[in-house]
């Protein structure tokens, strides 16, 4: 029987010591940009896009080891979003998980250098996978894009409807839907696909596997709003789509030939979450 907590603690090994292996070494030339990067990567986080990377392998009969290069791959460009989306020019933030952002530590223009670094490194990780190593880094690839779609919708809200006016607005409803799906749910997505490609999973395992994701995606957004008091919704709207998307995302793993038992859990486990 799958033991949730046992298998969090395996997989964030594989994790942990992936993303040192493929990171620059301490003390590597040039040394800010080494420093900046591991300090990114290694600063936090729940890891829950490379948890789900790897349990999408499991989910298609694979093994954890099969995904570990693209489970590092997706926490590579994810940190690198983080880098940016800090930036002055962006939200601003001069904090990250309770320290300083990249930006505030090493300096603007070390902090883009750093994301860029983290970027590519999570396309060259990619491309180390077992097996469809093509597949994997298509599909970093469309995160990749989406993810900046969604971010320049979403300066909508930060700078007004053109994105330059620098006039506060709360973000349009239809811009919602969008920015949702592109700025969060599409490195879930890929995250899970990529499991799977590299689990040896076939087309219909990965499209499962990306509509658990992308559900899963939508509900930890949902659920942020409700953390943060910022929904663009009304506060029983929201806990109703938080609710819907976590039900369609464990519906969609019913369908998958291996162990989903961890996905399910985890799933479960971000609802309600306090932080």
């Amino acid at each position: 029987m799958t033991n949730p907590e046992k298998l969090t603690t395996d997989y964030l090994e594989i994790v942990e010591r992936t993303l040192d292996e493929v990171l620059p070494k301490p003390g590597e030339r040039p040394v800010v940009l080494s420093e900046a990067m591991r300090y990114a990567v290694g600063t936090g986080g729940k890891r829950i896009r490379p948890l789900v990377c790897i349990a999408s392998a499991a989910a298609v009969g694979g093994t954890a080891e099969d995904a570990r290069f693209p489970a590092a791959a997706i926490e590579l460009l994810h940190n690198y979003t983080l880098i940016h989306d800090d930036l002055p020019a962006m939200d601003n933030d001069v904090e990250r998980r309770g320290k300083p952002s990249v930006w505030a530590k090493y300096g603007e223009a070390n902090a883009i250098l750093a994301g860029d670094a983290l970027q590519a490194l999570a396309f060259r990780a990619a491309a180390d996978a077992p097996r469809n190593a093509s597949k994997i880094v298509a599909a970093l690839g469309s995160a990749g894009v989406g993810v900046v779609q969604g971010q320049v919708e979403d300066l909508v809200r930060e700078c007004g409807k053109d994105g330059t006016s620098g006039v506060p607005a709360p973000l349009p409803a239809e811009c919602v839907d969008f920015v949702y799906t592109h700025k969060t749910a599409d490195l879930f997505v890929a995250a899970a696909a990529m499991g799977g490609y590299a689990g040896g999973g076939c087309e219909e395992d990965i499209a499962s596997l990306r509509e658990f994701a992308l559900n899963l995606g939508l509900a930890f957004q949902y659920e942020d709003d409700l953390l943060d008091g910022d929904s663009p919704y009304p506060r029983e709207k929201t806990e109703m789509l938080v609710r819907q998307t976590t039900e369609a995302a464990v519906a969609a793993l019913a369908k998958l030939p291996g162990d989903t038992a961890f996905l399910g859990a985890l799933a479960e486990k971000l609802v309600g979450r306090k932080a």
